[in-house]
């Protein structure tokens, strides 16, 4: 089993010697926003294949979990840079948290409501009076938007929606206690396959596809540490090696499954799931090379702000980007 606190760089470090004593890579330690599996494989195989290594940096990858906040590890000093969904990243930072995105590996949103046919839904139309199962802790505003979007209010009064408050997984669907719950197309989307139920007896309503997505994994670090120019220097090669590691994980899913699994502590994951989890994640990472597109980032805004009477940030943000870091990386 690898130990993520040991990385091929960290080795070099050790046996390395100059004129000026022992030479020791830059360390960064990255924070996920959730466990080890192919949805950051990408980091994973920059450090397995020596991508950071090249860039002479010791990286540490810290696995997330349901009680772990990225951000708070980021205000606590326990990461260098997190990864996180651009509406908690937002909202985070207009209560206090000055968290700034310095690049976007993942470009589509792959965020998505799967219900069962059987309860009578066939569009959106169709929601108030139901139980929807939403993630929280951060996860619920995209939601959160485009119910006010659609004017459907979501305290179970007449004519809203009952919310549900999911974990995660997809027990409330299995057992019938929602119409719908919340999945992403790589992961809980096909453990509701794999409990038995077809796909004839779904249907998905994907963010994406209803004008409202918001930009999902992007690289954030505090904006203090950006008047560091020895930091920020060492951001650029951290998203140039990263995204090295993304674009081989899309042209070769397998391997990447296969090195995610190496670095799962837990040995929780599965080869075939985490194959799958690839083949879809990369769907979302296609086309990106790191740089945030800044009509991507607008249109997040745009949908934060349209949350009805509980928008999910109140006021357009300011200096919640930098484009720098990606520019020089891609130099």
């Amino acid at each position: 089993m690898k130990k993520l606190l040991t990385s091929a760089a960290a080795l070099a470090a050790l046996t390395s010697f100059g004129a000026s004593g022992a030479f020791a890579a830059d360390e960064v330690t990255l924070q996920l926003k959730w466990v080890t599996q192919a949805q950051f494989a990408g980091y994973y195989v920059a450090l397995e294949k020596g991508y950071y290594e090249a860039e002479d940096l010791d990286v540490t990858i810290k696995a997330g979990g349901p009680d772990i906040a990225p951000v708070q590890v980021l205000l606590g000093g326990g990461a260098d840079v997190m990864v996180d969904w651009m509406p908690s990243a937002l909202a985070a930072r207009e209560n206090g948290a000055p968290v700034v995105n310095i690049a976007q590996p993942f470009k589509s949103s792959g965020m998505m409501l799967t219900c069962l046919k059987e309860t009578g839904i066939e569009g959106p139309e169709d929601f108030p009076g139901k139980t929807l199962g939403v993630w929280f802790y951060g996860n619920e505003y995209p939601f959160l938007s485009w119910m006010g979007k659609l004017g459907i209010p979501t305290d179970g009064s007449d004519g809203g929606v009952t919310v549900l408050k999911q974990g995660f997984n997809v027990d409330p669907l299995l057992q019938k206690q929602a119409a719908c719950i919340s999945t992403m197309t790589y992961n809980e989307y096909w453990q509701v396959i794999d409990a038995g139920i077809s796909a004839d007896d779904l249907i998905t309503f994907k963010y994406e596809d209803q004008g409202v997505a918001t930009l999902e994994d992007g690289l954030y670090v505090l904006e203090d540490n950006l008047a560091d120019e020895a930091f920020k220097e060492k951001m650029v090669r951290f998203v140039k090696a990263s995204m090295e590691g993304w674009k081989y994980a899309e042209e070769n899913p397998e391997e990447a499954a296969e090195i995610v699994l190496e670095y799962d502590e837990t040995g929780a994951q599965t080869m075939e799931h985490q194959v799958r989890m690839m083949s879809e994640v990369a769907k979302l990472t296609a086309g990106s090379n790191g740089a945030l597109n800044v009509s991507d980032y607008e249109r997040t805004v745009a949908s934060l702000l349209a949350g009805g009477s509980d928008p999910v940030i109140t006021k357009e943000p300011e200096g919640a980007y930098t484009l720098e870091i990606t520019d020089a990386a891609l130099q």
